[in-house]
C-alpha cells in the first residue's frame, strides 16, 4: 500500500472531525473519498498533506510510519496536492506561477524544459509563457497539476477538481488521471459528482460524521446506492414533471444588459430569453461567466437596461422590493451575508424578503408575532434542523441554512422564482428535498430559472436550458434533445459551433443521486 491511515482521531474544540478513521490507497490505484459536507473529508486531507497533525493514529508511507508536518514535508516524501481553488497570481505567466509554486526552483531554461516534457507526456496543452489571466479555467487547472507533477508524486490528491470544467475539460482530466496512474502514481479523488467517481475510480472510502461507514468499488455500485451511503438513509424519488401543462409566458427577458462588477465583474450583453408558467429554464456555464450579475439585474439589485416583465407587464423600472411585489422571488449564490444576514435570526431573516408578500409588516412597523409563525412554518416545512426562529443564521449549517433561505422564498408562492446554484454544497438529502420543492412550486404554475455549474442538476431538473459564457447567453435548446458535446463547447465559449451529435441527455445525465 502506498498509503495508510490507522485509526486517525482529530478533535476540534466541541466536535470530533475524524474519529478512529482506516483506510488504504493502494500503489497506482485511484480511490475516492467520499462524504456530505461536514464529514471529515478535508480535515483528512489536510492531515494527510500536513497542513494539520491528526489528535492520534498513524499514518504508514510505503509501509513505514511517517509524521508530516508541514506541506513540505509532504512534497518531501512524494505527495502532491490539486486544490480546489486554485492559488494563481493572474498577472503573471504560467512559467512564473509554476516557479512561485515550487520549493526550490530550477534555473527558467530548466524548469521550461522540464514543463514541456510533462506537458508532452501527458499530451496536456498549456503554453508556459502565457499570462494567466488569458487561460481558461481548466487551463489554470493544468498549472497546478503540472507543478504537482514536476515534483515526482507518488500520491497525487485532488479536491473536487471537476467543479469549475466544462465536460470536455473533465475527460481530458480523467485521460491525464489514468496515465498517472498507469505510471504507478496513486490518486486520492474527492468529489461530490458521483457519475464521475463511477467512471474513474476503483475503490472508496465513504465517511459520515467523521467516521468510515462503508467501503465499496464504485463501478459496481449506482450513483444513488452511494449516495445512500453517505447520508445513512433512503434518496426520496423526486416526482415526475412529465404530467406538468405549460401556461403561457410567464418571465421574458429582452435585450438585457448590465456592467460587471468593479473590479473583476463580467458585464452582461443583450440577454434575452422567456420562460413559460409551470417550466423550469436552466442556465449553465463556469463560475465567473456573469452569473452573479444576471440574478442581481433581474432581482433589481443593480441598474440594467432592456426589457424585463411578468404575465406581460414590465418591470424593468422597479426596484427589488416592487419586484418581489409583482411576485418575483431571488435566491444569490452567496448564503451568508447576501442570502441571510448571519449576525440576525432566522425570524429576522424571514422578514428581509417576506415582509411583503407575507405582510410581516404593516404601516412601518414590523409585525414579530406574525414573522416567527412564518419562520416556524419555513422550519417545519423544509426539515431545518435549528433550535427555533430566535436562532441565528450563523448558527446553522450550509445545508440547513440554505434549505430555509429555499423555503423562506418558495414559502412567499412567487410568480417567478431565480435561484442561482440552488444545492451548492449541501448534502445529498437536502439537495433532493430542495429539487422537489421547485419541482412542486412549478406544479402550482409558477416560472423557475436555475443557474447552476452542476451540469447533472440542470439536465434533472430544467424543461430547457441555454449557457451563459463572457456574459452572453446561447439558444435556449430543449433538454430532451440537447448534446452533453454542445453544453461543454458553449460553456468553453466556443459559440455557434455545429458538432457532430454524440451523448443525448437521457444517456448521459446522471439522475439517481
Amino acid at each position: 500500500m502506498r498509503l495508510e491511515l490507522a485509526h486517525i482521531t482529530k478533535r476540534f474544540p466541541g466536535v470530533v472531525a475524524n474519529s478512529d478513521v482506516s483506510f488504504a490507497v493502494g500503489a497506482g490505484k485511484i480511490h475516492a473519498l467520499l462524504g456530505e459536507n461536514g464529514a471529515g473529508k478535508s480535515t483528512l486531507v489536510k492531515i494527510i498533506y500536513g497542513v494539520q497533525r491528526a489528535d492520534e493514529g498513524t499514518l504508514l508511507w510505503d509501509g513505514k510510519p511517517v509524521v508530516i508536518d508541514s506541506p513540505r514535508e509532504a512534497r518531501r516524501l512524494g505527495i502532491g496536492m490539486v486544490f480546489q481553488h486554485f492559488s494563481l497570481f493572474e498577472a503573471m505567466t504560467v512559467l512564473e506561477n509554476i516557479a512561485l509554486g515550487m520549493d526550490h526552483p530550477p534555473p527558467r531554461r530548466e524548469l521550461e524544459a522540464r514543463i514541456r516534457a510533462v506537458l508532452a507526456q501527458y499530451d496536456l496543452a498549456l503554453d508556459p509563457h502565457r499570462d494567466v489571466h488569458t487561460l481558461s479555467v481548466g487551463e489554470r487547472q493544468r498549472i497546478e497539476i503540472v507543478r504537482a507533477l514536476l515534483t515526482h508524486p507518488k500520491l497525487l490528491i485532488m479536491d473536487e477538481p471537476t467543479s469549475v470544467l466544462t465536460p470536455q475539460e473533465v475527460e481530458k482530466l480523467f485521460e491525464t488521471l489514468r496515465k498517472l496512474a498507469a505510471g504507478g502514481c496513486s490518486i486520492l479523488y474527492i468529489s461530490h459528482k458521483l457519475g464521475e467517481i463511477k467512471a474513474l475510480c476503483e475503490s472508496a472510502t465513504i465517511l459520515r460524521f467523521g467516521k468510515v461507514v462503508a467501503t465499496c468499488d464504485p463501478r459496481a455500485e449506482t450513483t444513488r446506492s452511494m449516495a445512500e451511503m453517505m447520508i445513512g438513509g433512503a434518496l426520496k424519488d423526486l416526482s415526475s414533471k412529465e404530467a406538468c401543462v405549460y401556461g403561457g409566458e410567464r418571465f421574458s427577458v429582452s435585450g438585457l444588459s448590465a456592467p460587471g462588477a468593479e473590479p473583476f465583474g463580467t458585464a452582461l450583453k443583450d440577454i434575452s430569453f422567456t420562460v413559460r408558467g409551470g417550466e423550469i429554464l436552466g442556465i449553465a456555464g463556469v463560475a465567473g461567466n456573469g452569473q452573479n450579475e444576471l440574478v442581481a439585474a433581474l432581482a433589481g439589485e443593480t441598474p440594467s437596461t432592456g426589457r424585463i416583465a411578468i404575465d406581460g407587464a414590465s418591470i424593468s423600472a422597479l426596484g427589488v422590493t416592487q419586484r418581489r411585489k409583482r411576485g418575483l422571488a431571488s435566491v444569490p449564490e452567496e448564503r451568508n451575508g447576501h442570502a441571510a444576514v448571519p449576525g440576525m435570526s432566522l425570524m429576522e431573516n424571514a422578514i428581509l424578503s417576506a415582509r411583503t408578500r407575507r405582510g410581516l409588516s404593516a404601516g412601518g412597523f414590523l409585525k414579530p408575532g406574525a414573522a416567527t409563525a412564518y419562520a416556524s412554518g419555513v422550519i417545519a416545512a423544509f426539515g431545518v434542523r435549528t433550535t427555533g426562529p430566535k436562532a441565528l443564521a450563523s448558527s446553522l449549517s450550509g445545508g440547513n441554512l440554505q434549505k430555509f433561505i429555499m423555503g423562506r422564498e418558495i414559502g412567499q408562492d412567487p410568480t417567478v422564482l431565480v435561484v442561482s446554484q440552488p444545492t451548492w454544497g449541501v448534502d445529498a438529502g437536502a439537495a433532493g428535498f430542495i429539487r422537489q420543492a421547485m419541482i412542486d412550486l412549478v406544479a402550482k404554475g409558477a416560472a423557475i430559472v436555475v443557474i447552476s455549474q452542476d451540469l447533472d442538476e440542470l439536465l434533472e431538473l430544467s424543461d430547457r436550458i441555454a449557457v451563459i459564457n463572457e456574459g452572453r447567453l446561447s439558444r435556449v435548446m430543449d433538454v430532451k434533445g440537447v448534446s452533453i458535446e454542445e453544453i461543454g463547447l458553449l460553456m468553453g465559449g466556443v459559440h455557434g459551433a455545429d458538432p457532430a451529435p454524440s451523448v443525448s441527455v437521457p444517456e448521459a445525465a446522471s439522475h439517481g443521486a
